[in-house]
């Protein structure tokens, strides 16, 4: 009896002290970079308050399903890329169609914002998302709530695309938005990828995950270190580097993203203090205008996409001291110019007049808006974002903030 109760006391402790550990992992700050993680923690406290479940629901019903749902893998594409190797990923460009004028159709010719549908026939692309926003889903509902079949099924698709030698994607681009005709495959489709910014903080909200073992995490850092170097030293990746639009900001913040992931802060910091002058002061006018993408065909849209862009970079340099949020040049051309030019235009206060061939989603300037109200409090800014609705939805770069 009393060795009984000496092993269920031992026992006791056992448990005490493996939810005490679990506690204190989770209870760290999580080690992200485009979202805010002091904003993680202190709502990760609000998880019993009525608006925070109404919230959350969304998130849990998306990782749910996540844990239902089937995912393909690079290897699942029915098209053989031109390495003849399957792991290399392959896509086809969204805006060039058949010339009518040629019998064959070859080469493709550009019709710009105008998507192809053809470009569904190769699945990467699509699989790549369908991925990326599952485990994003996966490992912000584990980090809330410490249930464990998150953690579980967001591992399973990390290792299924990054570290299982069957199924994992080569860490290059080589074959990224062919064109029919013309290229196997070309710079602008780095821009594909950009949802690895996002994966990178997954993986720090899974860190004390049963599921996600030191392997894992060196496994996963190995295949963006290889890619990191691919997106530096290869002729697609020095191309999108040089790109003066939208692609050039987000190569940056990918490679800004995956650098601190993998260490290379001083790499990093280098990158964003050139943002400066490469990016901010040669595509922002001073009225906050954007040329480049006014040129395109849906001009509010890629204006807006490219502002995301130049804000992500902003909170990336917040990770490495590079203040962009109030950088501007001397004659005024800034991330907050940027801002104040396009919201007017979102709130329907100006008719947007140039090329815009979609319906544009106000929505999407402010979610934006939203991530830049922190660094922005000044009283016009607050006025502005009085006119902004609140999140209809989880936002998870910014969870739960309205």
């Amino acid at each position: 009896m009393k060795h009984a109760k000496r092993f269920a006391l031992c026992f006791l402790a056992a448990v005490l002290l493996c939810a005490h550990i679990s506690t204190v992992a989770q209870s760290k700050q999580p080690r992200v970079f485009l979202m805010d993680a002091k904003t993680l923690m202190a709502q990760k406290q609000r998880v019993a308050d009525p608006e925070f479940k109404l919230l959350f629901a969304k998130v849990e019903r998306e990782a749910q399903q996540a844990i239902k749902a089937e995912f393909r893998s690079v290897m699942a594409k029915s098209v053989l890329p031109p390495s003849g190797d399957k792991h290399d990923y392959m896509s086809q460009a969204p805006y060039f169609w058949k010339d009518p004028s040629k019998k064959d159709g070859l080469p493709y010719i550009r019709r710009d914002g105008e998507k192809n549908p053809e470009i569904d026939n190769i699945t990467d692309h699509e699989s790549l998302d369908d991925l990326i926003n599952a485990v994003e889903y996966l490992s912000i509902a584990y980090y809330f709530t410490g249930k464990q079949e998150y953690g579980d099924r967001a591992a399973v698709l990390l290792r299924m695309w990054f570290i299982d030698a069957k199924t994992k994607m080569n860490p290059n681009l080589e074959y990224a938005q062919f064109v029919p005709g013309q290229s196997s495959g070309r710079s602008f489709g780095i821009i594909e990828t950009r949802g690895l910014s996002r994966v990178v903080d997954s993986i720090g909200l899974l860190a004390g995950s049963k599921a996600w073992k030191d392997a894992d995490q060196k496994g996963v850092e190995s295949w963006f270190d290889k890619f990191l170097d691919w997106l530096q030293t290869s002729k697609h990746g020095n191309e999108e580097a040089n790109a003066k639009n939208n692609h050039g900001t987000w190569y940056d913040v990918q490679v800004g993203s995956l650098a601190l992931f993998v260490g290379k802060n001083e790499f990093a910091t280098k990158l964003l203090e050139s943002a400066k002058q490469k990016r901010i002061e040669t595509q922002i006018e001073p009225d906050g205008s954007q040329p480049l993408e006014i040129a395109r065909t849906r001009s509010l849209s890629y204006s807006t996409m490219n502002l995301e862009a130049f804000v992500l970079l902003a909170k990336l340099g917040d990770a490495t001291g590079v203040d962009l949020w109030n950088f501007q040049t001397k004659d005024g051309r800034s991330i907050r110019k940027a801002i104040d030019f396009l919201y007017p235009y979102a709130i329907g206060e100006k008719k947007w007049t140039t090329k815009q061939i979609i319906d544009f989603e106000p929505e999407r300037l402010y979610s934006v808006m939203r991530l830049a109200s922190e660094k922005y409090g000044d009283d016009q800014f607050k006025k502005m974002m009085s006119s902004v609705p609140k999140a209809a939805k989880f936002d998870p770069r910014a969870p739960l903030r309205n």
